[in-house]
């Protein structure tokens, strides 16, 4: 980014439909020149506030896309009025098809694995054990956590779109889980828990495949995505499972998607249960959390994006509770 003075816009939001000049440029795929930003930039917007307070004084701005769907934008900021001529437009446009690709590699990487994890699930004779819509929740369920802790931890936006991707890989080693055992309505019996367990090691080696096949041992995310897979069932206290870690041992991302797969678990409806109401739910992650067992910050970003949870639930639900009747849930 370009901030020169304070501190760089993080956690940063908004809609692209209400910028009319950059949806412009979005449909168009040209390019745009601000020469003296602060007679021309009208918005009162956080990214205009903040490009006034840096001192710039002009800006050009170019649309990137990948395989004709846009990605984003690129802002070349100055210090200087009018400083982008139509000789150092031609070469940041250079500079920015390179900054492209670069981009557009990396996203190939991410969608390779996951597209590679979604095929793998999809070849095997397993019927329903993770909805799609549960899959859905549990990505956006980890998108709120990671979008409120990130700040305390000093990470920023990239790893919350990671964990947001990566979440819903977190049981893909359920694929391999024998139907008796996964589809099995009541409870699992001490031999039966331990085989279900199993499936945490060998969702590791499934994606350690997909990755070493494709040839994408150091993309940038593998880390998150590894960890997520192999720890979202670890506890801070130790009580879980399959290495017993505790406290710091157990990273971020895994702790995040542990408290969203907790949640959802408790407000799905099942063939065997009822869902709960959220403010049930919250006390329940709450008395884990004080246990010792979850993350009290990502346990707290829950509750204090109620209203959104209550939305990605309502938005998002699995077919079978659809076509039943239940209570509904309440924010």
């Amino acid at each position: 980014n370009s901030t020169r003075v304070g501190q760089a816009i993080s956690g940063y939001e908004y809609r692209l439909a209400d910028s009319y000049s950059l949806s412009k440029l979005a449909e168009s795929g040209e390019f745009r020149v601000l020469d003296e930003i602060a007679n021309v930039l009208g918005s009162d917007s956080t990214h205009a506030r903040w490009l006034k307070e840096q001192g710039y004084h002009s800006s050009f701005t170019v649309p990137i896309y990948d395989q004709g769907k846009l990605l984003g934008f690129i802002f070349f900021d100055s210090m200087q009025p009018a400083a982008f001529t139509p000789e150092v437009q031609r070469d940041l446009v250079l500079y920015t098809t390179l900054i492209t690709m670069s981009i557009t590699n990396e996203i190939s990487a991410v969608r390779m694995v996951i597209e590679s994890a979604r095929v793998a699930r999809e070849l095997t004779e397993m019927r329903d054990f993770e909805t799609g819509t549960h899959l859905e929740r549990m990505g956006r369920y980890s998108r709120v956590i990671a979008r409120h802790v990130a700040p305390l931890r000093g990470l920023n936006d990239e790893f919350v779109e990671s964990v947001y991707l990566f979440a819903p890989l977190h049981d893909i080693g359920k694929i391999s889980i024998p139907d008796r055992i996964l589809l099995k309505p009541g409870k699992l019996d001490a031999q039966e828990r331990a085989i279900m367990e199993t499936h945490v090691e060998k969702g590791m080696e499934i994606i350690e495949r997909i990755i070493g096949r494709n040839g994408l041992n150091h993309f940038p995310d593998s880390k998150t995505l590894r960890n997520i897979v192999l720890c979202h069932h670890e506890y801070l206290d130790g009580s879980g499972y399959p290495h017993g870690l505790s406290a710091d041992q157990v990273p971020l991302e895994a702790r995040i998607v542990a408290v969203a797969d907790i949640f959802d678990a408790l407000t799905a409806q099942r063939p065997y249960k009822q869902e709960w109401a959220l403010e049930t739910a919250f006390v329940e992650l709450e008395r884990l959390a004080e246990q010792g067992k979850l993350d009290v910050d990502c346990v707290a970003a829950l509750r204090a994006n109620a209203q959104e949870v209550f939305e990605i639930q309502r938005r998002y639900v699995d077919p079978e509770a659809e076509q039943g009747t239940h209570a509904p849930l309440t924010p």
